[in-house]
């Protein structure tokens, strides 16, 4: 069986009418020219937030952040 002969889409369960699968392919092809779109004109695709090395630094103090600075070490064992 080549990839031409394989169905795009498959449904597993249900009994669909005709009309949800119609609505399926349209939203399914909207989104893929969408990032066709995207890629074609350079934008860049999302951002990992992993790679996001911004996610090591602390925000401000909160409830719950440990305290920061000199004496911060005794300060986060005491109850608030």
């Amino acid at each position: 069986m080549s990839a031409e002969d394989k169905p795009f889409l498959q449904i597993v369960r249900g009994d669909p009418t005709p009309e949800e699968v119609a609505a399926l392919v349209a939203v399914l092809t909207a989104r893929a020219r969408t990032a066709a779109a995207a890629r074609s004109a350079g934008e860049p695709g999302p951002v990992s937030r992993w790679a996001d090395r911004s996610r090591g630094l602390r925000g401000p103090v909160a409830e719950g952040v440990p305290p920061r600075g000199t004496g911060a070490w005794r300060a986060s064992a005491l109850p608030r």
